[in-house]
């Protein structure tokens, strides 16, 4: 990595997906890995050996980029792990956080062309889509393509925006936009990208969408899909109602003073190319 290069931390949030976790770390092929700094991944209180397996697959593989394995201390949420990671990366001085999650449904490698012409330097959020022109939909069933394309129209419409997706499986964020912390309330389990989407857009950030190819093979999902639906509605719902006072309510089911955790493996990409 260029010393002029800005300093790019990969998330990859990840519960009970121990054979998925291996394949995404298999995405950072050298290329990918001279762009980044760091590939962090965050376990959310796994109960099979998910941490172990990337931990592993990490020692092997990744051998340009320095690479950290994190447990929280406590089951935080999806959204929880993405508060963990974000507070991690601005207090660590990182000026990107790339969202990878650890499923193995997006690829890395579809970022590559939008940090290759410098795409990211004039965005807040870069939000990976797969309802645009040039995405690639493999495996993804025809009743939840026509239900986010719904639900892509109701929030911009919600929110004044053309919106291509509202929460897919490769994001990246500019950390000087984040370092507020106003997402610190934010629901912490799977709405949490629906809400920062519209939290992003309240606070006036520039927020542009790219196409990525998005696969299902044996993915578990932990979604139940009419009640999620009916969720989600409800928070668009008080949103349009209440806007920044939504935003500045409590939105979680249980409030966590921090998002703690501790780093159990890491190593050094400097030290291993010596």
């Amino acid at each position: 990595m260029s010393p002029t290069q800005p300093r790019i931390l990969v998330f990859i949030p990840a519960y009970r997906c121990a054979p998925q976790i291996v394949r995404v770390l298999d995405q950072f092929d050298e290329r990918v890995q001279r762009a980044i700094d760091t590939v962090m991944v965050v376990d959310n209180r796994s109960p099979d050996n998910t941490l172990q397996a990337a931990i592993e697959r990490a020692s092997s593989r990744l051998t340009h980029c320095n690479f950290i394995a994190w447990t929280n201390d406590d089951n935080y949420g999806l959204g929880g792990s993405h508060k963990a990671a974000m507070r991690y990366a601005i207090e660590q001085g990182f000026d990107y956080l790339v969202v990878l999650h650890g499923d193995d449904q997006a690829d890395i490698r579809d970022l590559l062309p939008q940090l290759d012409s410098g795409a990211h330097l004039g965005a807040d959020c870069l939000m990976g889509a797969r309802f645009m022109p040039g995405s690639r939909l493999i495996g993804y069933s025809l009743l939840r393509t026509v239900g986010n394309r719904v639900y892509n129209l109701l929030f911009s419409l919600g929110a004044g925006r053309r919106i291509y997706d509202l929460g897919s499986g490769l994001n990246m964020y500019r950390l000087a936009s984040l370092k507020p912390f106003y997402y610190q309330t934010f629901p912490d389990d799977l709405t949490f990208n629906y809400v920062m989407l519209l939290g992003s857009y309240h606070h006036g950030q520039t927020v542009r969408f790219f196409p990525i190819s998005w696969r299902e093979e044996d993915q578990v999902s932990n979604v139940r899909l009419f009640r999620q639906a009916f969720k989600v509605l409800s928070l668009l719902g008080a949103y349009v109602v209440q806007r920044g006072r939504f935003l500045a309510r409590e939105l979680r089911g249980k409030r966590f003073e921090a998002y703690s955790g501790k780093i159990v493996a890491r190593h050094d990409a400097a030290q291993r190319e010596q």
